[in-house]
């Protein structure tokens, strides 16, 4: 299914300006990715309230990825969208779920009636990080507020109770990652059979992560006559696959302006400098004290890089958080709270943040290392330039990755093919990036006005596994508690013999032969204390709790055999019945007799 650019006709509305039936489904394009303003949400045919909630908070014009999808969606079709990032797709997509589920402000409103309300989830929204899976809710969670939509995030790193007590209590729409969805699911928390609307956001990023077999075990879970969409800025062979095995004529919507025929969003100024790994630390330094910089996001190859590349920008002076796999997803949030809150200018990340982060005022972003393939490239820069701004993408590439960075150019036909050597002191890279003269690779304590990333509190999410927590997401005890806590009692060990427990008349015999040795005078009257409290009782071994405990006595042997008195030999008194006689395969060893010290 090849999508076709159709110019959109002038009398009729551009959701069904061009569209041409394939054996597979409809293809629909339009030829801007700019709001338009003259058509209104309310023009579309979304509910009043989804309107006035949006009019809240500034939205009144769609986009056209979203004009063109939300009467196709609202219709129950299946979709498939494609434009790219920042131009809103992921209210294309929410507003049709949110119009999917029955509320009681429906009822109220005499569009539904009483028996069509249900606690479980009517929508699901499939998405491959954590992040993006808060990004979509709180989305949906704005667009719902006055028809009081209850909207769940449901994703890993999280404690469970507070999740399932969630569902518990009633959802219509559940946004979710696929493992911990499917870890609900099979513990038969997390209901699926009353789903009528599935949507996989940034689905190529799924199968990329292996997703893929996770995805096909929830959909297997779903009722089979149900609305799928499928959302993302790029759509492989595979994605195509996918939506052919669970999709029935899915209508494909492309969104493409006329002047940006590259897959790159045209507003976006892009620079590519060949800079040396050991000089990037201040490039990056300088860079970030650029004139017109506001936020800034740098995205790092590896997990090891991003945790050394904040830390160094910290002691630079630089407000820098960094939110990569390595962190607990408390720390993780904590990082994006302060980003979005402006306490952090600057986020050091992973790949993790390069799919759905939406954060007003992201003017630059750095790519410290070559991304693996295009795709990640597209999704990096697409943090900045977003829904009709400008923005600034600056690649740092390094002699290694020079054949890395040469097929992703080839591939996106971006003319970068040879990028420029440039170092820290390059008057080119001041010119270029509007750098003022004389600035150095640390930033004046003057312009350290940011509050910082400590400023930001740590969310206890009842993490497993993580930091000083141990198993089940307990939380370690305070000092307090510690300090609180009774002394144990030492745990009392019973002697026994042969599974037996020893009675007094072993444990005199052992007093009589410790006698015969160093420290005998103690080991009488321990055993006397033994005998007296056997006798006390009539022959009967007393309590464990109340007979005392005798010391064990290590036996002095020589030559294998026990040293007795002079010139005698003792025999230690072992139970026939209990312990079976060794049999002696060689000959036995002389005993040699000590003289008595006297005779001596």
């Amino acid at each position: 299914m090849r999508p076709v650019t159709f110019k959109p006709a002038r009398s009729r509305p551009p959701a069904f300006a061009s569209r041409r039936v394939h054996r597979r489904g409809i293809t629909l394009s339009t030829q801007s990715t700019e709001p338009t303003q003259t058509v209104t949400f309310r023009d579309l045919g979304i509910l009043p309230e989804t309107a006035e909630a949006l009019e809240a908070v500034g939205i009144t014009h769609p986009f056209p990825i979203q004009e063109m999808t939300l009467p196709v969606a609202l219709s129950g079709t299946d979709v498939i969208g494609q434009a790219k990032t920042g131009t809103g797709k992921t209210l294309g997509f929410g507003l049709p779920v949110l119009e999917s589920v029955t509320v009681p402000a429906d009822v109220e409103a005499g569009r539904a009636q009483p028996e069509q309300l249900t606690d479980t989830p009517q929508a699901l929204v499939v998405v491959p990080t954590r992040e993006l899976c808060t990004q979509v809710t709180n989305d949906l969670l704005t667009a719902g507020k006055v028809r009081n939509v209850r909207v769940t995030a449901i994703y890993g790193g999280r404690a469970y109770e507070p999740q399932v007590e969630a569902l518990k209590k009633g959802v219509d729409v559940v946004v979710g990652t696929p493992g911990r969805l499917l870890d609900l699911a099979g513990q038969k928390k997390l209901s699926l059979r009353h789903i009528r609307c599935l949507v996989l956001d940034e689905a190529d990023e799924m199968l990329d992560l292996g997703f893929l077999p996770d995805v096909e075990k929830i959909i297997d879970m779903l009722p089979t006559r149900r609305q799928t969409m499928l959302f993302s800025a790029t759509m492989p062979g595979a994605v195509i696959s996918l939506a052919r095995r669970y999709m029935s004529q899915p209508t494909h919507i492309r969104a493409a302006a006329p002047d940006d025929s590259g897959a790159t969003v045209a507003n976006t100024a892009q620079f590519i400098y060949r800079a040396h790994s050991m000089d990037k630390p201040e490039m990056v330094a300088r860079i970030l004290q650029a004139e017109t910089r506001g936020l800034a996001m740098i995205f790092c190859r590896t997990k090891r890089t991003a945790a050394d590349i904040a830390e160094q920008l910290q002691r630079r002076g630089f407000a820098a958080g960094a939110v990569h796999g390595d962190l607990g997803q408390g720390a993780r949030e904590q990082a994006l709270r302060a980003f979005r809150n402006g306490k952090v200018d600057v986020l050091v990340c992973t790949d993790v943040a390069a799919r759905g982060i939406d954060v007003e005022g992201v003017t630059h972003v750095i790519n410290y290392q070559s991304p693996e393939e295009e795709k990640t490239y597209l999704h990096r820069i697409g943090r900045t330039g977003r829904a009709g701004a400008s923005g600034t993408a600056i690649t740092l590439v390094d002699w290694d990755d020079i054949p890395r960075w040469q097929l992703i150019n080839k591939a996106l036909d971006l003319g970068f093919h040879d990028p420029l050597e440039t170092y820290s002191t390059s008057p080119h890279l001041y010119e270029d990036l509007g750098i003022p003269e004389g600035t150095k690779g640390v930033l004046p304590r003057s312009e350290r006005t940011r509050a910082g990333l400590a400023a930001e509190e740590v969310e206890d999410l009842g993490e497993t596994g993580r930091g000083p927590r141990g198993r089940g997401g307990r939380s370690a005890p305070s000092e307090p508690e510690k300090r609180e806590r009774p002394a144990r009692t030492p745990r009392r060990r019973r002697r026994t013999r042969a599974g037996a427990p020893l009675d007094a008349s072993e444990t005199t015999g052992a007093a009589e032969q410790a006698g015969t040795g160093d420290g005998a005078q103690k080991g009488a009257e321990q055993a006397a204390t033994v005998t007296d409290a056997a006798a006390a009782s009539d022959g009967a071994v007393a309590p464990a709790a109340d007979r005392p405990r005798t010391p064990r006595r290590r036996r002095r042997t020589r030559a294998g055999a026990p040293a007795g008195d002079a010139g005698t030999e003792t025999v230690a008194p072992v139970a026939e019945e209990s312990r079976p006689r060794r049999r002696r395969t060689r000959k036995p060893a002389v005993v040699e007799t000590v003289p008595d010290s006297a005779e001596s």
